[in-house]
């Protein structure tokens, strides 16, 4: 059962089969034993070197797997401090806020509610995943047998960190916002997820803020899917903005890492897009600087950090990869297509709360309506991410290579093209049998049709799971 929940970034699965509470104390058990040695290894042997935060999501199967994985990693020796009900960007801050010696969110993300999981994070909140640990945590768990342990009785506690995280929040936030002098009003859809919980804690009472509420209902499931990358999902916020009058609207995903922006037209905003305005504004600001941007982003993001003189930094596709990137390059900012940004300000981990302030700061900083600044960044067009299932990525790979090799450019992160008006990456996905595919242009008709002639290689293409 252990291997069929670790994934390539966490642990994810059906809950009640393959994850149960069963899994859950052995994940808490192997995360606590990994998490407490990694400190050591740093030199972390105070008592903080081996407490734990834990935080959950609003999933029915979410108190239960929490109390097991709590159980396992206090049989392990560890303290845990319990956070409650709080979305996966509260997590990383605690565990820098406490300094602790890592943190596990219990959550499924945008997945469907029979989903559950775990996010893992060490000290500093760096991620762990393939290649950063998760192997480790994988064996730990394999081995680790409750009827055989004997429990180290670590402690717990609860401990609610709202008003300190509200405040670390808003400190970003533009101050003539924070004041009221500057009025944005804003849709926020939380699709029945976390962001449900966490904008009226932090943005509830900001005087410069009327947030209009889309399914911030809680109850355990979700109203709709939520997943920003599903184009339909973000219906129902396109049509609010529009008939509200809103300046902009966010949509959060299940544990609410990720934020997209709608424009003040009712448009959703490609992330590439919004982080070449991100960046654009912050080159302008402070000076140069690294951005740290996903391989699939629009050109125009490279372009654009390279014309105000910053550095811009390619990276493979996962968090894992990105907060590596940041750290590694010490950047301001990063940027996935997925919807996950990044910032220095909050450890070099994606919040989607953070998001929101930076789009709220961006708006007031401009002079004209967001649709007109980011009009500027659209140079090309593109596909989106299409995703086609394959039985056997490798040799689909190699037929792609076989008619592109000539135009090859790059194998960062799968295989790269640059077909002169046209141009794509293809690369396997980490957790099913797809690949996935990203093709921009200079215009619609060079991207349709190099489009063209990789269905033609890959047949039709299919919507991700």
């Amino acid at each position: 059962m252990i291997g069929k929940v670790f994934k390539a970034y966490d642990v994810r699965a059906v809950y009640p089969r393959p994850l149960n509470e069963k899994i859950a104390w052995q994940v808490g058990h192997a995360s606590a034993s990994y998490l407490m040695s990694e400190a050591a290894r740093a030199g972390r042997l105070d008592p903080m070197g081996r407490t734990i935060v834990v935080g959950r999501d609003m999933r029915t199967s979410s108190p239960d797997l929490r109390d097991a994985l709590v159980q396992g990693m206090r049989d392990a020796g560890a303290r845990v401090i319990d956070l409650g009900m709080v979305d996966t960007s509260f997590v990383y801050f605690a565990i820098n806020h406490l300094d602790t010696a890592g943190g596990v969110q219990v959550t499924a993300s945008h997945n469907a509610a029979k989903y559950n999981g775990f996010k893992i994070s060490g000290l500093h909140a760096r991620p762990v995943g393939t290649g950063s640990g998760l192997e480790e945590v994988k064996r730990l768990a394999a081995i680790a047998d409750r009827q055989r342990v004997q429990p180290a009785g670590g402690g717990l506690e609860s401990r609610d960190l709202w008003e300190e995280y509200r405040d670390f929040l808003l400190k970003s936030l533009d101050p003539t916002v924070r004041s009221g002098e500057r009025q944005l009003r804003v849709v926020v859809d939380a699709a029945g997820g976390m962001g449900g919980v966490m904008v009226p804690k932090v943005f509830g009472d900001v005087p410069g803020l009327e947030i209009i509420p889309r399914c911030f209902e809680v109850n355990g499931d979700f109203e709709h899917e939520p997943n920003p990358l599903v184009d339909s999902n973000l219906d129902g916020v396109r049509a609010a903005v529009k008939e509200q009058g809103a300046d902009f609207g966010v949509y959060f995903d299940g544990d609410a890492d990720r934020c997209m922006m709608i424009d003040d037209t009712g448009r959703s905003i490609g992330c590439d897009i919004l982080f070449a305005w991100m960046a654009d504004t912050s080159l302008r600001a402070n000076g140069p600087g690294a951005y740290v941007y996903d391989l699939r982003s629009s050109r125009v993001v490279r372009e654009v950090i390279e014309a105000r003189g910053g550095t811009a930094i390619e990276s493979r596709v996962g968090h894992v990869f990105m907060k590596e990137a940041l750290r590694g390059h010490q950047a301001a900012l990063g940027g996935e297509l997925s919807g996950h940004f990044y910032f220095r300000d909050h450890f070099g981990t994606d919040s989607g709360p953070r998001t929101l302030i930076e789009i709220c700061n961006l708006v007031v900083a401009a002079k004209k309506k967001p649709s007109e600044c980011l009009a500027g960044f659209q140079r090309y067009v593109s596909t989106g991410e299409v995703n086609f299932k394959v039985e056997d990525v490798d040799e689909a790979l190699k037929a792609v290579d076989k008619v592109f090799s000539e135009s090859e450019t790059s194998k960062l992160d799968g295989v790269s093209y640059d077909l002169g008006d046209a141009w794509f990456n293809v690369r396997a996905s980490n957790t099913e049998p797809l690949l996935r595919l990203n093709v921009e242009g200079v215009d619609a008709a060079a991207r349709d049709a190099a489009f063209e002639r990789i269905k033609e290689i890959l047949g039709a293409p299919v919507r991700a799971g």
